[in-house]
């Protein structure tokens, strides 16, 4: 049987409560998003010494942002303590500096992704609710773009005077006599959120061209260091996710709230990341909106097969085609 796949405006109206942007969202943006994984970046071009594959070996992971925290930590307790250890600092410069130039050498400069903020700011503004499970800038550069425009719309990430406000749900309330708020929110973290000494979590600022090498500025001050879950199994990136307090409101509430219509954006639905579908089955979910690339009907069979499996046979399922016009980087 042959999956119909339709044209975004056909079925648009049904869908305004929440989406879900996949890393094909990004890749759609740019293909310099196509890399498999921060981590393998910097082993192929050879950025990582020994004893930091020592450490990525111990603790069976891929996630850049565990070992570099695990490090920093050491090292931070090291000097609390006076204790003399050259070889974890080593250790902890060389995986910073990794992780450093990795995102520079695959993350694209704002101008380079300018011109597709327009189309992502009308599509993303339809809905109330944003979920990226990218860590990389996009969706941030497309609030500051929004709040630029006066269309009575307001972006929201819940992040006021930097740290995140947990009587989020109150922030749905319009600001400037605007008439509509999406919230949006990253459930593995991104970028431009960093940890400090102190656990505290925060939300780097900087100008639209600049934000980029503003974040990995302060990571380089050896004062905080970022928060997102790059890689790892389903299980491992929900203890990641346990581990932080933004992180696990997310998860344990924003997800679970109601969200009657879901629009699945550039998502391949891989087992990694089924812990984030499966907290959707208490969000009331009626309607799964599902972006198929090139007419891939394996993807269809796959997609509808997860989603019942994971929210019920009664969710209704359908597809429309990626590029077609209104949605992500397509002009309506």
């Amino acid at each position: 049987m042959a999956f119909e796949i339709k044209q975004w405006n056909d079925i648009a109206d049904k869908y305004s409560d929440a989406i879900i942007l996949g890393n094909g969202a990004s890749v759609a943006v740019s293909n310099t998003f196509s890399y498999s994984s921060l981590l393998g970046h910097a082993v192929k071009e050879r950025l990582i010494s020994g004893d930091v594959q020592l450490i990525f070996d111990f603790f069976k992971t891929k996630d850049f942002e565990l070992v570099l925290r695990t490090v920093w930590q050491a090292t931070n307790i090291n000097a609390a303590l006076k204790i003399e250890d050259e070889r974890t600092k080593a250790a902890y410069l060389n995986v910073r500096e990794s992780l450093i130039r990795a995102v520079r050498e695959v993350h694209p400069q704002h101008a380079v992704v300018a011109e597709r903020l327009p189309a992502i700011n009308e599509f993303l503004k339809r809905f109330k609710t944003v979920f990226s499970l990218n860590y990389d800038l996009i969706v941030y550069w497309t609030m500051m773009y929004g709040f630029r425009i006066d269309d009575h719309h307001s972006f929201k990430d819940c992040f006021l005077d930097k740290a995140f406000a947990d009587e989020w749900e109150r922030l749905r309330e319009p600001i400037r006599g605007d008439n509509a708020v999406t919230l949006v929110f990253y459930p593995h973290g991104s970028l431009a959120l960093c940890r400090t000494k102190l656990e505290q979590e925060r939300k780097i600022h900087g100008g639209e061209e600049g934000l980029l090498d503003a974040i990995l500025a302060r990571w380089e001050t050896e004062q905080v260091v970022p928060l997102f879950v790059s890689e790892g199994t389903s299980e491992q990136k929900v203890s990641s996710i346990r581990g932080s307090f933004y992180l696990s409101t997310v998860y344990r509430e924003v997800l679970r709230a109601q969200h009657p219509s879901l629009t699945i954006y550039g998502w391949s639905l891989g087992e990694h990341d089924m812990h984030i579908l499966e907290r959707l089955k208490t969000s009331g979910v009626k309607h799964v909106a599902v972006s198929v690339y090139q007419n891939r009907q394996a993807d269809c069979a796959h997609a509808e097969r997860v989603i019942a499996d994971a929210l019920g046979a009664n969710v209704e399922v359908e597809f429309f085609d990626s590029a077609s016009d209104g949605c992500w980087i397509n002009p309506p």
